[in-house]
C-alpha cells in the first residue's frame, strides 16, 4: 500500500492480520489523495480534511522524493482543527498526546512521517505489526509491466509468501492468476465500517482512525480490526 497519513479503520485492519506491510514509495505521488491529507469530523455537521503541506513539486515526482514544506506550523493547526472533540470523545487527550509524541520530531519526508504515524497508531492499539518502506528494503524486482505487479514482483523477491492482501478496490486490476501461478493466492478484504458513537446526529464513516480513536477504546478498535470479509 502507499503510505497513507493516519488512514481509515480498513488501512489498519491491513496491518493488522498480515505479518509484512509494505509501504510503496517508489511510484508516482499523486497530489490530493491520501499520502498528505485525510478526514475528521468538522464541528457541528459534516466532515473536514486535516492535511500536511508539500513543497512544489514535478508532475513525475515520486512519493519517496515528496518533502513536507515546514514554512508553516502545520502540526499546531491540526491540533486545533481536533479541538472541539474535547467536548465529546472520552478519548480525546490519550490521542492529542499520542499525536504530539509524533509531531515532536522534525521531519521533511512525507513517507518517514507517514510510517512513524502508523506505528505510533499500532502502539496505541497494542497492535504486533511490521511496516517497511519498499525502497529501503533492497529487493531486486522483476520488471514490472503492469500495476498489479508491484505487489506480485514484491512477494516473489521476498521470498517465502503465500499470500497477498489488499482492499476490495484491487479487483478492479488485478489478474489473480498471475498470482495464482506463482502459488500466491490472493485476498481481497471489504472493511465492515460499522456505527459508533461520534455524539451526533449523523455518522460519519470511513473518516480517519484518529476519529475511531477518539470515541473507542483500543480493545474496542481492535475488535473493529477483524470486522471485514475476505472476497
Amino acid at each position: 500500500m502507499q503510505p497513507y497519513f493516519f488512514p481509515y479503520l480498513g488501512y489498519f485492519s491491513l496491518i493488522k492480520n498480515t505479518e509484512l506491510f509494505v509501504l510503496l514509495d517508489t511510484v508516482q505521488f499523486i497530489r490530493h489523495g491520501w499520502i498528505e491529507r485525510n478526514r475528521i469530523l468538522k464541528p457541528g455537521t459534516d466532515w473536514q480534511y486535516i492535511s500536511v503541506p508539500l513543497k512544489k513539486h514535478s508532475r513525475e515526482t515520486l512519493i519517496k522524493e515528496t518533502e513536507i514544506n515546514n514554512e508553516t506550523n502545520w502540526e499546531e493547526k491540526i491540533l486545533a482543527q481536533l479541538g472541539h472533540y474535547k467536548k465529546s470523545a472520552p478519548y480525546y487527550y490519550k490521542v492529542i498526546n499520542m499525536l504530539n509524541g509524533v509531531f515532536s520530531k522534525p521531519y521533511t519526508s512525507i513517507v518517514e512521517l507517514n510510517k512513524d504515524s502508523l506505528k505510533a497508531v499500532c502502539d496505541f492499539l497494542e497492535i504486533k505489526c511490521t511496516i517497511s518502506v519498499f525502497s529501503e528494503m533492497n529487493l531486486d524486482l522483476e520488471k514490472i509491466n503492469a500495476p498489479d505487479e508491484w505487489a506480485l514482483n514484491i512477494c516473489k523477491a521476498i521470498g517465502g509468501v503465500d499470500e497477498y492482501w489488499n482492499p476490495k478496490g484491487g479487483m478492479a486490476f488485478f489478474d489473480i492468476n498471475k498470482y495464482l501461478t506463482n502459488n500466491i493466492n490472493v485476498n481481497f478484504i471489504d472493511q465492515n465500517l460499522k456505527y459508533y458513537n461520534q455524539k451526533r446526529e449523523n455518522f460519519e464513516p470511513g473518516l480517519s482512525i484518529i476519529d475511531v480513536m477518539m470515541f473507542n477504546s483500543p480493545e474496542e478498535i481492535r475488535l473493529m480490526l477483524n470486522e471485514f470479509d475476505i472476497i
